[in-house]
């Protein structure tokens, strides 16, 4: 398959989506940001990346880091996460509260902010500083270790973090955390500050193409733990817009409210796609489109 030649396709069959939708206006570091910015990447298995548009220009990667944190938690401690956090799809909006006081302080799945606060909680008692290993994977398995944290985005989500304090509070008075609520709150902002491109992001998310297998060969996660993650990058990986996501694009993904969205085809590539602008749900339009229409010339889906 002449992947530069499909990206060039895709770029130009969704161009006039460019600059459509809202950069995420609640984070004020995010909202300045160039709607106007596209690009795009997929990395083969072996590591080979091709790219279209502005896949080389870092960008905050906000919510896809949750699906690097929950392997690398899987990966440390095993399925016992699973009894603090949930697997399904919440059809609320990813700060939601409503469900954990029905559901005693359990969060739907690892994805909404209650979740994913859950699995940094779980890292961070597991390795003592989730956000800097974290980062360490993410340089190691893109191979750029340039890629770091933006601490003008940091803070900016920590003056306005105060739902994400409430959520973890919640949790808290129901015993579904281990560590200070403040300590956690930090590790998760910086989380979500990572800054990286199209081409890190593609490279550092092999691992899930390739069954759980780290760039260098080694295993982080076991095929059935690649699985697991994966289904539920499908039922859950993009806010409350997962169904129309599957519906339209039909892979495993994640999207995050810096504009990026991950993709996974297994046993084949990775996807990821940025465009800042975002619909009413979160997700990046012109990103959405692109992978839509990537899945429909090729065929290429789960289903």
């Amino acid at each position: 398959m002449d992947y530069q030649a499909l990206l060039e396709q895709v770029a130009a069959d969704t161009a006039p989506l460019t600059g459509s939708g809202t950069p995420a206006e609640y984070i004020p570091a995010l909202a300045s940001v160039d709607p106007r910015q596209f690009g795009m990447a997929i990395a083969d298995l072996d590591g080979n990346v091709h790219g279209v548009g502005d896949w080389r220009t870092p960008f905050s990667a906000q919510s896809i880091t949750k699906v690097f944190s929950l392997a690398l938690a899987l990966a440390e401690g095993g399925d016992s996460l699973w009894e603090r956090v949930g697997r399904e799809p919440s059809g609320n909006p990813f700060n939601s509260l409503v469900q954990l006081e029905y559901e005693s302080g359990i969060p739907r799945n690892p994805f909404i902010n209650a979740g994913a606060l859950v699995v940094t909680d779980r890292l961070q008692t597991l390795t003592g500083d989730a956000s800097s290993e974290l980062l360490r994977f993410l340089r190691e398995e893109s191979g750029n270790p340039d890629i770091g944290f933006d601490a003008e985005v940091a803070a900016s989500e920590a003056e306005h973090g105060d739902r994400n304090a409430a959520v973890a509070h919640f949790m808290a008075s129901y015993g579904n955390l281990d560590n200070p609520v403040p300590a956690l709150l930090d590790h998760y902002f910086w989380q979500c500050s990572i800054e990286l491109s199209c081409g890190d992001l593609a490279l550092a998310a092999r691992f899930l193409a390739r069954h759980g297998l780290r760039a260098d060969g080694s295993r982080l996660l076991t095929r059935s733990e690649a699985k697991q993650i994966n289904a539920v990058m499908l039922t859950c990986g993009t806010y409350d817009a997962a169904g129309e996501f599957a519906y339209r694009v039909g892979l495993p993904g994640k999207s995050g409210v810096g504009g990026g969205i991950v993709a996974v085809v297994p046993g084949l590539c990775t996807l990821a796609v940025w465009s800042p602008g975002l619909d009413a749900q979160g997700n990046s339009v012109q990103g959405v489109a692109a992978l839509d229409r990537f899945t429909t010339l090729t065929g290429l889906s789960v289903f």
